[in-house]
């Protein structure tokens, strides 16, 4: 007797439920920034096989939980008396997730449940701890109203970062800070020309300073001027320094630490000779794509600024920072910096500064900033400057040259920007990156 043997094709695995790629995705992010020490940004340049839907999903669920990691840690504590067990990584960050979706998104409750127990139940260390995880949130779902009126935004600050911020600004400061914080920032755009035309053709507005900024804009690259190079993209707070060098036609000016190239632009638009400088040469080539883009023309050179060669009218320096005034659309630096970073930093901003007197010519001006709220990376670096170098002074900037925002001047001369500043009621369209600016002068 023959016996008959047919290949049998294995069935394929039904899809995964809906949602649930996005929300293991968002997983991932949060895991690259928590426990890899990764910046969110280069998380999210890594290949994936999600579409763009789930891919936006993934990137809003993982900067939210980013955002409001203090809370919900807060939040999980009060309900776990013992806590999590070590070594299961996935299932805090499915819990992470789950109560991120259930107090912060617009997301049905028993989504945000479901979709985190099948995450725990995926792994198989922890698929024993899945009863836990949907008794858990659920019972964060029937308390939603009471723990969103018992929140404070300083539980969501890392200590060392609060504790710096009430110490510099207050306690009423840096809870309005915390708080803009918490919320997705609008999109700013600065444009050759016509910002009240633009802002309406895009459906956004003209802030104080003259930037464009757009609610909910939906993909950067199909936006109206994109192609065209009208515009870029640049936080409203980013935009004043370039503006503090002036009139810029016809000088030559040297923009360090350059990349990716916001104030570049802004120089190069003005008339400005720029020279470009970066140390990263993958950073350039983003600058330089952007520039082509804009049908911009500038210099690019890859070089440390400590050893730059030349002499030049003006010299804009955004020196490398800690970046904690970028922490609304970056949320990963509060997880990533502390004080070890504020120091080391800042001996790199007192080198690059004693550079700005060989740089200029006799009678030529700088302007320094950071995107940093720590004084030791503005006001402190200033003043130590003054005192080490006669060869340059300070140049005050008045309230005239930025008309509308004339508190965020210091009473020394110098910006601070807050990203509390600018106030609305929609959240949406408030607030504004944290930046500290100077300008000085060669003494002749």
């Amino acid at each position: 007797m023959v016996k008959r043997f047919h290949d049998h094709k294995p069935k394929p695995k039904p899809p995964p439920p809906a949602g649930l790629p996005a929300r293991r995705r968002a997983c991932e992010l949060i895991e690259a920034v928590t426990l890899r020490r990764r910046p969110l940004d280069e998380a999210l340049d890594e290949p994936t096989d999600l579409d763009q839907a789930d891919r936006a999903l993934a990137r809003k669920i993982a900067a939210t939980a980013l955002r409001r990691l203090g809370t919900i840690e807060k939040v999980l504590a009060e309900r776990l008396a013992k806590g999590l067990p070590d070594g299961l990584p996935r299932l805090k960050t499915a819990m992470v997730v789950g109560v991120c979706q259930i107090l912060f998104l617009d997301v049905p409750d028993y989504a945000a449940v479901d979709l985190a127990v099948r995450m725990v139940e995926a792994d198989k260390k922890a698929k024993g701890f899945a009863g836990l995880t949907n008794a858990v949130l659920r019972g964060i779902g029937r308390d939603k109203a009471e723990i969103l009126e018992g929140l404070d935004p300083l539980d969501d600050l890392p200590p060392w970062m609060r504790e710096r911020w009430i110490a510099a600004y207050g306690i009423d400061t840096t809870r309005a800070i915390a708080a803009i914080q918490a919320v997705e920032p609008p999109l700013d755009l600065t444009v050759k020309a016509d910002a009240a035309g633009w802002a309406d053709k895009l459906g956004g507005s003209v802030t104080p300073t003259g930037s464009v900024r757009l609610s909910a804009p939906g993909a950067i690259t199909e936006l109206a001027g994109f192609a065209e190079g009208e515009w870029w993209v640049q936080d409203a707070a980013a935009a004043i320094p370039a503006r503090l060098l002036g009139n810029v036609a016809g000088l030559t000016v040297a923009d360090l630490c350059a990349a990716p190239g916001g104030k570049t632009a802004q120089l190069a638009a003005g008339g400005a000779k720029v020279t470009a400088v970066d140390r990263s040469a993958r950073r350039l080539e983003r600058l330089t794509a952007n520039m082509e883009r804009l049908h911009l023309d500038v210099t690019v050179l890859a070089a440390d600024a400590l050893e730059l060669p030349g002499i030049f009218d003006a010299i804009l320096l955004d020196a490398p920072c800690s970046a904690t005034g970028t922490v609304r659309g970056h949320p990963d630096v509060m997880h990533l910096k502390s004080m070890t970073d504020v120091e080391g930093l800042g001996r790199q901003q007192a080198r690059l500064l004693d550079r700005l007197s060989s740089l200029l010519k006799p009678g030529g001006r700088a302007v320094y900033c950071t995107c940093s709220l720590e004084p030791e990376e503005g006001e402190r670096q200033i003043e130590a400057l003054l005192a080490r170098d006669p060869l340059m002074v300070l140049d005050p900037i008045r309230a005239d040259e930025i008309a509308g925002i004339a508190d965020v001047i210091t009473p020394a001369g110098m910006v601070r920007t807050l990203p509390s500043h600018w106030p609305a009621s929609d959240p949406a369209i408030a607030g504004l990156d944290g930046f500290f600016a100077a300008r000085l002068i060669r003494r002749p």
